[in-house]
């Protein structure tokens, strides 16, 4: 009776230790380029341009014309957030989410949006700035009423040569790179 009791706590044991060598071997895929989640890596501070913004799209017509809506300029008029607390990039099917957390200058940030940077000349980076349009709200208020939040979605295509993405705000930029 002891020699069955005995094989059964050997299978169960060598079950065991073959689970627990075969786990420690997914460590090695979790930090590889093989897992998704590690694609782009953690968003890091850089410095911030201080340039003007370039030409708009020679592509692009400055004004619109048409016959049945008229000659409506839909201009933005959004300024920078000042910092950007947070970056990720988060892998989808068929692409990716820019997700960008900021802290506004005053209370009252509405209409926030990601802005190409079109000063950016680095083939393999796409730049945005983080801008919002601001009320005359108080400044001297709490940093979760001033947080804005935005996300924009990027095809697979889109990200094909990139390497990183920098959100830029007034004071601060992040960077994530692949």
């Amino acid at each position: 009776m002891q020699a069955e009791g005995s094989g059964a706590m050997f299978k169960s044991l060598s079950v065991v230790i073959v689970a627990g060598v075969v786990l420690t071997g997914c460590s090695g895929v979790r930090e590889s380029n093989l897992n998704p989640f590690n694609w782009f890596g953690q968003s890091e501070p850089v410095p911030v341009s201080t340039q003007a913004t370039g030409a708009a799209n020679p592509l692009i017509p400055a004004k619109r014309n048409s016959i049945v809506w008229g000659d409506n300029e839909d201009t933005y008029a959004g300024a920078p957030v000042e910092t950007i607390s947070a970056l990720s990039i988060e892998r989808r099917p068929g692409g990716a989410i820019i997700l960008v957390t900021g802290t506004a200058n005053r209370a009252g940030p509405f209409e926030v949006r990601l802005v190409p940077d079109e000063t950016a000349t680095d083939g393999d980076t796409l730049a945005y700035r983080l801008l919002a349009l601001q009320s005359a709200g108080p400044v001297s208020v709490r940093p979760d009423a001033r947080e804005v939040k935005a996300a924009l979605w990027l095809t697979e295509q889109e990200l094909g040569g990139i390497r990183e993405v920098q959100v830029s705000g007034r004071s601060n930029a992040l960077v994530s790179r692949r």
